[in-house]
């Protein structure tokens, strides 16, 4: 099935930038955003739609990126949702992140009404996005990640993981990775520098080597510039950890450094109110429990706390 009209559901941090993407492609663009603020800066490249049932009426496929299972659960089927009014046979997207046993509901429930599902979330953060790279994995029906492939190609690397859920489990793969990694990185650069290392000149030195990675390159620097302006919130990280963990206790897998990393993402965000920081601020945590410790000396940039 050819894909032309497509409609982006949630314009936040990611959504936008990849909605500039899609219309980029040559796709005829549709968003809507439930604060239609967020979602006005898109008119110059997509029709802002008034509400969600209107903005799936014409779509052949309907990309939702917003935080939650709650939230894809209520747009697709709450009271006003859009199952019932888009058209029979249409492709639902899903690339939130959201627990795999809710993304194979979805897909069985949007199956039962003539529809069809892929879950693809994504990896890449809002660079990421605004730059076409996202890392996507999709799952769900070959044929359907097919047809899907050129619209997700103008958002990143799309790669086709397994049926449905696979998608989801294989971001859950990811985020423990990352979540570990920025761990990793906040406590390398705080032992360098306690250990009489510039942290910078380590930075630069590890590029290369068998410590490089994405992660050191960017949340690296974020750290020594201390800039937790979030590209990544740590409560939907957090929120990545928690599912991660459920996903491991069913199948009977011990995590533990998932779990400790879990622990400091709660830390941060129950207790020092910080849910809406960068996922870099692992090192602020760090610093707490190391009293009088502070990686470098600049201003620490970040948004409001959470109260």
């Amino acid at each position: 099935m050819s894909i032309r009209n497509v409609t982006l559901i949630g314009t936040g941090i990611m959504g936008a930038p990849m909605a500039r993407n899609i219309a980029a492609a040559g796709f005829n663009l549709t968003v809507w955003n439930r604060t239609r603020a967020k979602a006005e800066p898109l008119a110059d490249v997509a029709t802002v739609a008034d509400d969600p049932q209107t903005a799936v009426a014409q779509a052949d496929a309907i990309v939702t990126m917003v935080d939650n299972s709650p939230i894809v659960t209520e747009i697709y089927f709450g009271e006003n949702g859009i199952a019932e009014r888009a058209p029979k046979g249409a492709l639902f997207i899903d690339m939130s992140s959201i627990q795999p046993a809710v993304a194979r509901d979805h897909a069985q429930m949007l199956s039962q009404s003539g529809h069809r599902h892929l879950d693809a979330p994504v990896s890449g953060g809002e660079k990421g996005a605004i730059e076409a790279t996202l890392a996507i994995m999709a799952g769900g029906d070959v044929g359907d990640f097919a047809d899907a492939e050129k619209l997700l190609s103008s958002m990143g690397r799309a790669t086709h993981v397994g049926t449905h859920g696979a998608g989801q489990v294989a971001k859950l793969a990811n985020q423990a990775i990352v979540a570990v990694t920025i761990g990793a990185i906040a406590e390398a650069s705080l032992l360098a520098q306690e250990g009489g290392c510039d942290p910078a000149a380590l930075r630069d030195a590890l590029m290369g080597g068998f410590a490089t990675s994405r992660i050191l390159e960017l949340h690296g620097e974020r750290m020594l510039e201390r800039n937790f302006i979030p590209g990544g919130p740590l409560e939907l990280h957090l929120k990545d950890l928690e599912n991660a963990l459920e996903v491991a206790d069913a199948a009977r897998v011990k995590l533990p450094l998932t779990e400790q990393t879990r622990d400091a993402f709660r830390a941060l965000v129950h207790d020092m109110k910080m849910g809406r920081h960068d996922h870099a601020a692992y090192l602020l945590w760090l610093e707490a429990i190391n009293p009088g410790k502070r990686l470098g000396s600049g201003e620490t940039k970040a948004p409001p706390l959470k109260g």
